[in-house]
């Protein structure tokens, strides 16, 4: 049985399907609308089976209850003798994952003293600038610990005023920062290459386990507010003298990531405006976990299918597995030998192909974590604060998935191991 035809009986099991006419109207698996199937011409609107022109998992949920519907008729013919029909019921087993609940339920009730702990252990290895002049600062690697900590909390700055002071007295602060002062160091550029280089050692204790990674990017929304008709059109209806109803929306910032797809930890994270390209930043995201791991695979969605890309992956000794287009041929002029090699070995071997590049579903599970754990969005004003939250977001979620880990795998995870 195929994965699509696994995933269809499970659709057909827990959704209503919808028949109108001949056709049929499929709920998405992510909740957003429809899909529509036309089981007579093997057809859905799904991207898909727009990207495969092979049978969805849409279509697969089509036919089980399609067997489903089928009743049992009985003819009587005029010269007496009878027809009878019989369609066999077909029973869907929903497919399940086993959970470890016992390591789950440890590592989520022991996870705050835990994650106090290492996340002190990743702030000690941070170092001290040097100050020549000026009033003395508070230690940075108290301000690192601090941030964390409140983006951690999911407070105000005001309401973490006495979690701040409960880790003072357990001795994971050597100074006693005001929330007007974490607000201040949330400003500092120079903080960012700092909390960049706790999340990449963050990781590291997770190389013996992570081989296959997937490349992703996500908004955080911010207090800001734009006007939605203005970022989508500009000024080019005014030209044409059209008005329409405006509406507000939210600003936002853009997190692009790649992650392990067994624990979902962030190796490599950028932060960018809303409407940076995401293709743009995925070399530099695989050059910094190559620097790191060891990598086997590197999956991601159409939107970063170019020459260079696959390049990059392939001079990493990985194997890319990266979405092609409706439109690609493998022929065409621009092409890479790489691309055409990479395109014939969709082409013919792609259920393989499908099954390593599905492997990319785990980059939206790390965002629906970091998300649904932290908030999706940010309480900073100004830009550089807005992008520093965000990176304390990854480096809270990196330690988190390392607790997980210590009580699933047997993880013991000790940080800065070439500066001991």
């Amino acid at each position: 049985m195929s994965i699509r035809e696994a995933k269809g009986r499970e659709i057909a099991s827990k959704c209503n399907l919808t028949r109108k006419g001949n056709l049929y109207l499929v709920p998405s698996q992510s909740g957003r609308g429809a899909y529509t199937v036309n089981p007579e011409t093997g057809r859905c609107t799904c991207p898909d089976f727009d990207f495969t022109r092979a049978k969805c998992k849409h279509i697969f949920a089509v036919e089980v209850v399609a067997k489903r519907e089928t009743k049992t008729v009985t003819e009587t013919k005029a010269d007496g003798s009878t027809k009878t029909t019989v369609t066999e019921t077909v029973k869907v087993t929903r497919k399940t994952y086993a959970q470890d609940w016992p390591a789950y339920n440890m590592a989520q009730t022991k996870e705050k003293a835990i994650f106090l702990y290492l996340l002190h252990q990743l702030c000690q290895g941070a170092g001290e600038p040097a100050q020549m002049n000026g009033r003395p600062r508070l230690p940075l690697e108290d301000m690192l610990f601090a941030m964390s900590y409140k983006v951690y909390s999911t407070v105000s700055g005001r309401r973490f005023a006495s979690d701040l002071k409960d880790a003072h007295a357990k001795g994971y602060l050597s100074a006693l920062p005001s929330y007007n002062t974490i607000f201040r160091y949330f400003e500092s550029e120079m903080l960012t290459d700092y909390l960049l280089m706790l999340i990449e050692e963050s990781s590291l204790p997770l190389q013996a386990i992570e081989e296959d990674f997937a490349v992703d990017s996500s908004g955080l929304s911010t207090g800001a507010r734009i006007k939605w008709h203005d970022a989508k059109w500009g000024g080019m209806l005014a030209e044409f003298g059209a008005v329409q109803q405006r509406r507000d929306r939210r600003d936002w910032v853009k997190v692009h990531i790649m992650c392990g797809v067994k624990t979902n930890v962030i190796t490599a994270v950028e932060v960018t405006d809303s409407n940076a390209a995401d293709t743009k930043h995925f070399q530099s995201l695989v050059e910094a976990t190559a620097q790191n791991f060891a990598m086997r695979q590197v999956s991601a969605d159409k939107a970063y299918l170019s020459n260079n890309n696959l390049k990059v992956v392939a001079e990493n000794q990985a194997m890319p597995y990266i979405a092609f287009k409706a439109s690609n041929t493998g022929r065409g002029a621009g092409n890479s030998e790489l691309f055409r090699k990479m395109f014939h070995y969709y082409s013919y071997n792609q259920e393989r192909f499908m099954r390593n590049y599905h492997k990319r579903s785990n980059v939206e599970t790390t965002f629906q974590m970091l998300k649904a754990k932290f908030g999706d969005s940010l309480r900073s004003k100004t830009r550089r604060a807005q992008i520093n939250e965000a990176l304390c977001k990854v480096l809270c979620h990196n330690i988190c998935c390392l607790i997980q880990s210590m009580f699933e795998l047997g993880l013991k995870p000790k940080f800065w191991k070439v500066a001991a």
